[in-house]
Order: C-alpha cells, then structure tokens, then sequence
C-alpha cells in the first residue's frame, strides 16, 4: 500500500524512502514483528478456549513430550496473520512473483489448516489423508510455478556454474513443484520441538532476503554471475514479514511454548520458501541453506525404508531431532545445536554465490 502511494503521490524527500526495496524489506520485519507480539496473546487463548485439550502428543514419541499435552496448535494463523498484513503495507502486489508466493503460503497454510483441525477435532495425530495432502500441495505448488515460468521461463542454475546449466522449459513445472512440496514437508518434520522449526525458517529467509535482492537487482547479478530477474527483489521484503513474524512467534513458542505452530505455519513457511527459492532459481542453494530440513526430511524417509526391507531401525527415532533424544539429549540442547547448524549451512549457502 505504503508503494502505491508512494508511487501515485510521487512521494519526495523523506517519503521517497517508501519506495526503496532496503527500507521497505526491513520495515516488514519491523511492522510484522510487532504485530506477531500484538495479536499473539489474544491468538493463544482463542486457540486454547477453541482447542480444549490442544494437540494431540504421539504416545510412541519421546516421554518428555506427554507433558506438552494441553499446549495449543495452529499457531501458524498468527504467523501467517503478521506476514500479510506486513506484505500488504509494503509489498508491491502488482508484481507476479509476488501472487505465486502468496498463492503458496495461503494455500498450503490452508492444507496445514485442514490437517491441524482434523487431528484437533478428532483427538488423533493422523490428521488428514497423506496422498489428499500430497495432492492439494502438488496442485497449488504447480499452479504458482506455472505463473513463474510464465514470468521468468523455466532455465535450470547450479551453484559453483556460471549460467543454465539446462532449459526445462515447461518440465520445469514439475520441478518446482516438487521443490516447493518437498521443502513444506521438510520443514513440517522438523517443527517436531520448541523452537527447533522457528529459528532455521528465519535463518534460511535471512539467506534468501539476501538472494531475492541481489537476483532482482541487474549489476550485482551480473557481477556475481547469477540470474536476474526483474521483479524477483520483491521477494525479500516477503523474507523480511517472514523473519519479523517468525521472531514474533518464537516469543511464545520458546520452552515451555505457549503454542505450536502446528501445520498451518509450517507447511505455509516452507512451501513459501520453496517458492522464494524457485523464483530466484536457486532451488540448489535451497537444499545448502536449508540443510537441516533436507536432513530432517531423509532420516524419515531412510528410517522407513530400511524398516519395511529389514524390520530394522537405523535411527532409535525419527525424525532424527528424536534420535538424539533417545541418545540422553536435553530438548533445549537438541534446538541450539540444530540452530548451529542451519547458520553455518546459510553461510555456506551464500557462499555458493561468489563461487562461480
């Protein structure tokens, strides 16, 4: 809004600041921070009066989590809350890459939605069909990449290689789609502790502010050897709402979390990511900076898989946040270290832009 205005009103002096992509990234974490600790005591006991008993506690997991039983969950809505109405303030919502992030975080938050409600409503952790979840994500996900190839085409980049390395053309929309779902799963498999989820989505969208900012920006593109795409800079005032809200949320969300964010905050956060990441084309630099949730995502899929070839574990518990419990890891430990990890794998990430 705060665009247009500047924009209709040919805003001067001071007020030309309401133009700049800088200001208008940082004023989002700003506006959206402040909001999330606003609307988010009155969320929570909405949620806990709504909710009753809150969301259900796997009784195979870890013991030490049968004492969250109670704690609210679709914290999510507050996230999402604080990301919109900071976009709608600063973003420029003329600009398609901006709808096909919105149309990713809005419809997977919804998908999240419909789960967290079903598991809430009927005292059970199994939540909504997976191969009906799978399904909505693939089709909202191909349906926002399909308004990016439009935009941008569907040219395929590596880290370390200067250029495309290949032009998919319109396979390109499988392939972002997959990237988008995959990494909304991801992250939906790590949000499995206090904390542990929060922080790594707003270390990775630190990382990407950066990124959606250099790709959307022509001489430092070229000056780095990496796309550009007029338009995608945009992106990095979505990463800033997302950073504000995030921090917002991890106020109440720190141990003992006064809620969770359940699937509607972390399908939505890592879908739109995903999102972020296919617009700049930097889906590779995704799986570097989101690394953990790479990790996370693999020890599932490898704990299931050599459970149905063997009737063996190879972790004691996964995801593998659990395994570690299992080995005498206090919660608190686990989310610090797993913190860690996720800012030096940005850094590394970031790194791969230099090195071409």
């Amino acid at each position: 809004m705060f665009y247009w205005l500047a924009q209709y009103f040919d805003f001067a002096g001071f007020l030309n600041l309401f133009r700049y992509l800088t200001f208008r990234s940082g004023a989002a974490v700003g506006t959206a921070f402040v909001i999330g600790l606003i609307i988010g005591p009155k969320f929570i006991n909405m949620l806990r009066v709504r909710q009753g008993k809150g969301q259900p506690i796997r009784s195979d997991g870890p013991q030490t989590h049968l004492a969250k039983v109670g704690t609210p969950t679709m914290g999510g809505l507050m996230i999402l809350t604080s990301i919109a109405i900071s976009m709608l303030l600063w973003m420029d919502l003329s600009n398609s890459y901006v709808w096909a992030c919105i149309v990713v975080m809005l419809g997977f938050g919804l998908v999240g939605f419909m789960d967290d409600y079903d598991k809430v409503k009927k005292r059970s952790t199994a939540g909504v069909s997976g191969k009906v979840r799978l399904l909505l994500e693939f089709l909202i996900a191909g349906g926002a990449v399909a308004l990016i190839v439009h935009q941008s085409g569907g040219k395929l980049y590596f880290p370390f290689v200067n250029g495309p390395v290949v032009d998919l053309g319109y396979w390109y929309i499988i392939f972002g789609a997959f990237v988008i779902v995959a990494f909304g799963n991801a992250v939906n498999l790590t949000d499995g502790l206090d904390g542990l989820a929060t922080m790594p989505v707003i270390i990775a969208s630190l990382a990407f502010m950066l990124i959606a900012y250099l790709v959307g920006n022509a001489r430092y593109a070229e000056y780095l050897g990496i796309p550009f795409f007029l338009g995608a800079g945009d992106l990095a005032i979505l990463c800033g709402a997302i950073i504000g809200a995030g921090l917002a949320f991890l106020w109440f969300n720190a141990p003992p979390a006064a809620v969770f964010m359940g699937d509607t905050g972390s399908l939505a956060l890592g879908g739109t990511l995903g999102a972020i990441a296919v617009v700049a084309h930097h889906e590779f630099v995704l799986a570097i900076i989101g690394g953990l949730f790479v990790v996370e995502a693999l020890s599932v899929i490898i704990q299931v898989f050599w459970f149905k070839r063997t009737g063996r574990r190879v972790f004691r518990m996964a995801p593998i946040h659990h395994h570690f419990e299992q080995l005498g890891w206090p919660e608190s430990t686990v989310v610090i270290r797993f913190w860690i990890i996720s800012f030096v794998l940005a850094l590394a990430g970031l790194a791969t832009l230099k090195l071409r």
